[in-house]
């Protein structure tokens, strides 16, 4: 199985509503590593990596709004070779 890494920045009310905590819960249960983290200008980077199909599952949990508490109003998405081997998907500060 290849593992591939796709970065997003998600945009709109993303920040100070758990979103990088449920991110890193649903990244986890597709088996995913990577991280989650603020930028400052208020969007979410998130990197993930591991199988194409359980990365394009949780990018289309992000576009699809990602939790009940957050409001995506885009997601930006490159493929990214990460030069680093993720054991965990980490929330980053």
């Amino acid at each position: 199985m290849s593992t591939t890494c796709t970065v997003c920045w998600v945009y709109g009310r993303v920040q100070g509503v758990g979103f990088r905590y449920s991110t890193r819960r649903q990244a986890l249960s597709l088996g995913l590593s990577g991280y989650a983290r603020n930028l400052d200008d208020g969007s979410v980077e998130v990197l993930a990596c591991g199988a194409e199909e359980q990365v394009a599952q949780l990018i289309g949990w992000l576009k699809a709004g990602g939790p009940c508490s957050a409001r995506v109003d885009n997601v930006v998405t490159e493929p990214r070779h990460s030069g680093h081997e993720w054991s965990d998907f980490e929330i980053r500060y």
